[in-house]
């Protein structure tokens, strides 16, 4: 240590933090790109919980159940998924102008393309706030300081029957306190006129179940652009719906000929422009379109960066197309910190009375001829489908398991450590099962798991279960076991954090032997908890030559047993007649 001089006598006191540590990692995040009926795409959003899924990205129908499932599944055993919504170029935003079409994906584009300057009308005051058909069910009114107390009282929205009839009104005053006028700040500067109400109406049911359902109100919103509440929080109109809505954006001022000219100003000496009575837009144009392969693939790049997205679960759902499983598997070859599940194709195992075993096996030795070798031991194959109870809609659906076995991974995690494997009767059991689409027997099972394909089967008292923990590495070798490849994920992914503290530091003795003293705690815990049988950290001059330190680097290695688990149990009976010395029979037959 460097000796601080000093001007006159005293003590100086320095300390110096040796006491750095492997950290732990994240290991059962889950990542799954999907179609969705509404909420936001193209970007990732935290999910929790079945509930939350539902808030977020709405109800399942038969265009995303089998994709909303997958995501479900996942959440009966973890509350940790990272979900993507795909979008297709051609699905669009409800707007207040029908003619113009518009796709806002999430509010990353709305914000830094259309909340500053809004879009001169094109699309009208309001878009819904996520593309789909969904956005078709909106309504969006607005009444301001120009209306008069009788207008304010009578202020509703008239629901319209099929044949073009009014038939009932949602009276909309009695959500608001009184009506709007001028707010006490803007009158303090000299304005006028700057307060709306907005009220957003589900006119058509799809979001509440119930047409004219009152979705969300906004009290006493400001038109000028500086307006703040009482909080300190942006009170002007565009941006506190911005903040708070959930179903819509304001784009620009409404009636816009009338109103452009102020709407939108500082609050100084503005007196601003007023509608006579209520505005009320239904929104329209709100568009599903198919999710294709390619959306699938760029909504799951969002997770190819192991440094911007911390993920180890990759769930391919019902996209069972060749290109985005290999997307998948190799997205977390690259990562080095995932694994990809994958199951067969619906056609393969639904309704494919005796060709089951078959199509299995034509599916996983084309996917296994684009991912064999050291990517597949980042692949884990499934067997099939299960069909479950949709009570969103009352029917029953197939949706494939990779979700579950994703799932599993979740639940040992939680119950053992990441280096157990997630297959049999104490780890496997498969929830939420009315039956599967094909139930292997022994004889399938066996051909299944020569080609790395696991099988999930029925067994009569003990529920579905995951019989296999195999990679599709295709070579023979310890990473043809998923408890073995994900050991090595979390400790690489472990002791590479802790070594990015040797950056900088001088390639020196000691360096050297404070990275094997870092390391070597952590291995030992790890082995206690069963993970590996045996190890060895090499980091000293026999690696780290003369050559490797004037290169500026530093080599450390580690040898690393890894436990395995069972897969083959042989039990062995004999019976032996009365008064036979057990000993001498063991010793003969040892």
């Amino acid at each position: 240590m460097a000796q601080i001089a000093q001007l006159s006598p005293g003590v100086i006191v320095t300390e110096t933090n040796l006491t750095t540590v492997v950290p732990s990692v994240l290991t059962t995040a889950g990542a799954y790109a999907g179609a969705f009926n509404w909420g936001p795409a193209k970007k990732i959003i935290s999910i929790s919980n079945e509930n939350q899924l539902i808030s977020i990205f709405g109800d399942p129908d038969n265009n995303t159940a089998t994709s909303f499932f997958t995501a479900a599944s996942f959440l009966a055993y973890g509350n940790n998924l990272q979900v993507v919504r795909a979008a297709n170029a051609n699905s669009y935003n409800a707007t207040s102008n029908s003619s113009a079409t518009i796709q806002v994906v999430n509010n990353d584009v709305f914000q830094y393309t259309y909340l500053p300057n809004g879009a001169a009308n094109t699309y009208g005051p309001f878009i819904a706030r996520y593309p789909g058909a969904l956005g078709n069910s909106l309504t969006v009114s607005v009444i301001d300081a120009g209306a008069n107390s009788t207008q304010y009282s009578a202020w509703n929205i008239p629901l319209i029957n099929a044949t073009g009839t009014n038939y009932a009104n949602v009276a909309l005053s009695s959500f608001f306190n009184s009506q709007p006028s001028t707010s006490y700040s803007v009158s303090q500067v000299g304005g006028a006129n700057d307060q709306i109400h907005i009220a957003v109406v589900d006119t058509g049911g799809l979001f509440s179940g119930v047409k004219g359902t009152v979705l969300e109100t906004f009290s006493y919103l400001s038109k000028a652009y500086d307006s703040m509440d009482s909080y300190g929080q942006s009170n002007y109109y565009k941006n506190a719906i911005f903040n708070n809505s959930k179903y819509i954006f304001a784009v620009d001022p409404v009636n816009y000929s009338s109103t452009s000219n102020t709407w939108g100003k500082i609050s100084a000496n503005t007196n601003f422009a007023v509608l006579s009575g209520s505005f009320t837009s239904a929104l329209s144009g709100g568009n599903d379109a198919s999710v294709t392969d390619a959306d699938v693939i760029n909504a799951m790049s969002y997770f190819a960066d192991p440094v911007q997205t911390t993920v180890s679960l990759i769930m391919t759902g019902p996209y069972t197309n060749t290109a985005v499983q290999t997307y998948a598997i190799n997205t977390a070859a690259t990562r080095k910190d995932a694994i990809a599940f994958v199951s067969p194709p619906y056609s393969s195992v639904v309704n494919n009375s005796g060709s089951e075993q078959s199509s299995v096996t034509t599916w996983i030795n084309s996917l296994s001829s684009l991912t064999g070798g050291p990517i597949g031991s980042y692949g884990f194959a499934d067997s099939g489908w299960k069909y479950l109870f949709d009570r969103y809609n009352n029917t029953y659906r197939w949706v494939p398991l990779n979700g579950d076995i994703a799932g599993l991974c979740v639940y040992t995690d939680t119950n053992n450590n990441p280096w157990y494997s997630p297959a049999g009767y104490t780890r496997g059991v498969i929830k939420n099962v009315i039956k599967l689409a094909w139930n292997p027997t022994q004889s399938n099972r066996d051909a299944l798991y020569q080609v790395a394909v696991n099988p999930v089967a029925s067994f009569p008292g003990q529920g579905t279960v995951l019989f296999g923990d195999k990679t599709m590495q295709s070579q023979p070798s310890a990473f043809d076991r998923i408890n073995v490849r994900r050991l090595f994920i979390v400790l690489e992914k472990a002791i590479a954090k802790a070594a990015q503290y040797s950056l900088f530091e001088f390639n020196d003795g000691f360096t050297q032997a404070q990275f094997v003293s870092l390391i070597t705690p952590y291995l030992r815990q790890v082995q206690a908890q069963r993970g590996i049988t045996s190890f060895q950290v090499v980091c000293d001059s026999t690696n780290n030559t003369p050559s490797v330190v004037n290169n500026n680097q530093f080599v450390g290695d580690i040898y690393i047993q890894p436990n395995r688990s069972v897969n083959f149990i042989q039990l062995n009976f004999v019976a032996v007649g009365t008064g036979v010395n057990f000993t001498t029979i063991t010793n003969t037959t040892a």
